[in-house]
């Protein structure tokens, strides 16, 4: 299982949000310490996500995540407003991250996919993030009438393999990860399912490895200090 250290950034800043809510901020310093800090705490791979990209298709973040990728000697995903075949050639080609995520266009242009998949192979990855068992979408404002398991195998047969969950009524309070709806998605969809959302204690980190998930994004815990990165490499 690979654990991905979380920065997400807004308005040049680190931070974490609650519920996803752009009202709901703690502000954790600058993105590119935040990033340096978790790749000497021995992380392998970062999941950057660019805010302002995801609710209003903001270029405000730009310079600093070009910085950041360039920075850290460790693969980075990335999403957040990704919804062209350009903005996945700049992140890929230009600036050097390992991986792009699609959201959004999972739902509203999946053609992209298919684009994008042919392009660049295993170097797209669908964001998929439920809200009371249905897709949201454009940073999480809008619920789509479609299901998580309909848009993993949508994207499955378009090229995807690797899926990014979140369970937004879980993402950023602390409360448990949604081990059980994560599982289901791992088995009924075949694919490498990345847990995203709630992720609190060490025993969440230990349930999602016993699951057989393939990784799990680590946000406000190691940030709060609820849980310390080096103990959640361990496991």
């Amino acid at each position: 299982m690979i654990l991905f250290p979380a920065v997400d950034v807004l308005d040049n800043r680190a931070v974490r949000l609650l519920y996803g809510k752009r009202d709901e901020v703690t502000d954790y310093g600058t993105p590119v310490e935040r990033a340096l800090k978790w790749q000497q705490a021995g992380a392998q791979y970062l999941h950057i996500v660019d805010l302002n990209g995801a609710f209003d298709d903001s270029l405000v973040n730009k310079k600093t995540l070009v910085e950041l990728i360039k920075k850290v000697s460790i693969p980075v995903q990335i999403g957040g407003g990704i919804k062209s075949m350009d903005k996945i050639k700049f992140y890929l080609e230009e600036v050097g991250a390992s991986r792009v995520i699609v959201g959004t266009a999972c739902v509203t242009n999946p053609d992209l996919a298919d684009k994008a998949c042919a392009a660049y192979g295993n170097k797209i990855v669908a964001g998929i993030d439920a809200k009371d068992g249905f897709v949201a979408i454009k940073g999480w404002v809008e619920k789509s009438a479609l299901k998580p398991i309909e848009v993993a195998l949508d994207m499955k047969k378009r090229g995807v393999d690797t899926v990014v969950y979140t369970d937004i009524n879980r993402d950023g309070a602390l409360c448990g990860a949604n081990i059980q709806a994560t599982a289901k998605l791992s088995e009924d969809s075949g694919m490498k399912i990345i847990a995203s959302g709630g992720m609190a204690t060490l025993d969440d980190i230990k349930a999602v490895k016993q699951k057989g998930i393939y990784g799990a994004i680590l946000g406000r815990a190691i940030y709060t200090g609820d849980i310390k990165l080096e103990d959640a490499l361990k496991i």
